[in-house]
């Protein structure tokens, strides 16, 4: 599609950003909607599978059309795609129980992983990679979007209108999106004939879905040395292996082995699951931070995390500029690592007493960091493989976020409820001589579960309920145990830092190229040990 005009190219691209926003918005809008509907269908020990089984039908989808795509062309998918996704975001809005709620998410996920994967392989398409960082920065700048007015919209309609309108508001978009791409995208011109290694892409899913299933239930759901959570690790391991030893033998293996012998590409999937890692960290614990800690309700939280995720739509959009102008990306991603890194140890750093300020600055530093960052590794991966492994180059750049982000939360989470039954240990230890006050001997058992700072509600109607001598103490009380959630949630944070330090590090390992000015690719570009220009810094 490189030889297009610069018109089509552009008109093209937005019927693309049309697909990515609409996928986008469904994911951003539901969260905020979910208490509602759980409130309605009922499930709420089923609700977390809403989310799961999104996350798994839209990885494995991704992986598996990231290869299908390069033999066949991204058209047919993108289509696909949309279709499913339309289809299952109708049937969402239609479900009458918790199950059928689940079984349409699946579907959607399988239409979303097939838009998400097809949609930043199209820009490589149709931009050479000197070019592209612009492009992939907007493209980036439609999650941002999705997540500043996704939930606030969600929480307007559940309020004002109907949860089933969650699903069906943004069927237009998708209808003009299916339309667009129908009319304007490129049909592939030639396709190549080369065996569908069927029996790869089993065995890749049978590894990725059992690991995702662990990471998402361990600590959770269940203990991580549970027999459930090891053998899930196990039947990974055992598929892994077996994935490897076809893929070896595959004469077109789902996802070439060789492509990990080229450094670059290897090296910038590790940052990007790194970077996964960190941000995911962040996004989840923010708020119980500002909420919990700061006393700032649900409602508003949503808008102090706004300046995040505008600080990284407009960081994106300014690297991916950058890129464009001056070729040079290897400085750019270490700075913007080194601000989010820098981000996250200010936000390790806050306690009980820090304002609310304080918080949206740091919250900024990390939106920044994220937004210079995150395309740069998409970029990296795509100008180091030849043009005909661009789909599966890109989608396995998407996975390992993925698991990152996936892997991320699980282990952040473990870090969180160890740090929070140590602490709470520690208060019940500090709290055990305070004297009774006004009959309030039963006023500590309230504060035993921290998940109470989250109910401003239930916390006025205990304080409104004690006597006026028993506030001291509940005042005192309360403070302990905000103090105890801040250092939980402290241990988060720095870990979130040191990630993403990590990540920063292995960048300076990583080979910076030319961009290509086409791309028609040179072989001798693409191998790993191959003369290829060195590019200074």
């Amino acid at each position: 599609m490189e030889h297009l005009s610069r018109r089509k190219k552009i008109t093209i691209l937005i019927a693309i950003m049309v697909s990515l926003l609409f996928v986008s918005l469904n994911q951003t809008i539901v969260g905020t909607a979910l208490p509602r509907i759980v409130a309605d269908l009922g499930g709420m020990d089923l609700f977390n599978w809403v989310f799961t089984i999104f996350m798994l039908t839209s990885s494995v989808t991704a992986i598996l059309v990231g290869r299908l795509s390069d033999l066949y062309g991204r058209k047919p998918f993108v289509l696909a795609g949309l279709i499913l996704f339309i289809t299952g975001s109708f049937l969402c809005g239609t479900a009458d129980t918790i199950i059928q709620l689940i079984l349409y998410r699946g579907l959607q996920g399988f239409g979303g992983g097939m838009i998400m994967s097809t949609a930043f392989t199209s820009v490589g398409d149709l931009f050479p990679p000197r070019e592209r960082g612009r492009w992939q920065g907007l493209m980036s700048a439609s999650f941002g979007l999705a997540s500043v007015f996704g939930p606030t919209l969600g929480g307007y309609i559940v309020d004002h209108w109907d949860w089933h309108w969650v699903f069906w508001v943004f069927l237009p978009f998708g209808l003009v999106a299916l339309v667009l791409i129908m009319r304007l995208f490129p049909s592939a011109t030639e396709r190549r004939r080369e065996k569908v290694d069927y029996l790869g892409s089993l065995f890749l899913t049978l590894t990725i879905v059992p690991m995702l299933l662990a990471f998402s239930w361990a600590g959770n759901r269940y203990e991580w040395l549970s027999y459930e959570i090891l053998g899930l690790f196990g039947f990974t391991l055992i598929a892994l292996a077996v994935f490897l030893w076809i893929e070896v033998r595959a004469s077109s293996p789902v996802l070439p082995l060789d492509l990990f012998r080229n450094s670059i590409f290897t090296l910038s999937n590790i940052v990007g699951f790194l970077t996964g890692m960190g941000m995911f960290g962040t996004i989840m614990y923010t708020p119980f931070y500002v909420q919990g800690v700061q006393g700032v309700s649900a409602t508003s939280s949503g808008f102090v995390m706004m300046p995040m995720t505008l600080s990284m739509v407009i960081a994106s959009t300014v690297s991916g500029q950058i890129i464009s102008r001056t070729g040079r990306y290897k400085k750019l991603g270490l700075f913007g690592l080194a601000v989010m890194a820098a981000g996250l140890f200010s936000m390790s750093r806050m306690d009980v007493d820090t304002h609310l300020y304080t918080t949206v600055i740091n919250i900024i530093l990390v939106g920044a960091g994220l937004g210079i960052s995150f395309p740069i590794f998409t970029l990296t991966v795509q100008n180091a493989v030849e043009h005909s492994r661009l789909g599966v180059a890109t989608a396995s750049n998407q996975l390992f976020r993925q698991m990152g982000g996936t892997i991320g939360v699980s282990v952040m989470g473990t870090i969180f409820t160890h740090r929070m039954e140590i602490e709470t240990k520690r208060l019940v230890a500090d709290a055990s001589p305070v004297p009774d006050a006004g009959g309030s001997a039963n006023l500590w058992s309230a504060f035993k579960d921290p998940q109470i700072l989250m109910d401003p509600e239930r916390l006025e109607r205990i304080r409104s309920a004690l006597p006026e001598e028993a506030v001291p103490l509940f005042e005192s009380l309360l403070k302990l145990i905000k103090e105890s959630f801040s250092l939980a949630i402290e241990h988060v944070f720095l870990t979130g830092a040191l990630v993403v330090l990590l990540a920063f590090i292995l960048t300076f390992f990583l080979r910076e190229i030319p961009l290509r000015q086409s791309n028609r690719t040179d072989e001798r570009e693409t191998k790993v040990e191959g003369p290829v220009p060195q590019a200074e810094g």
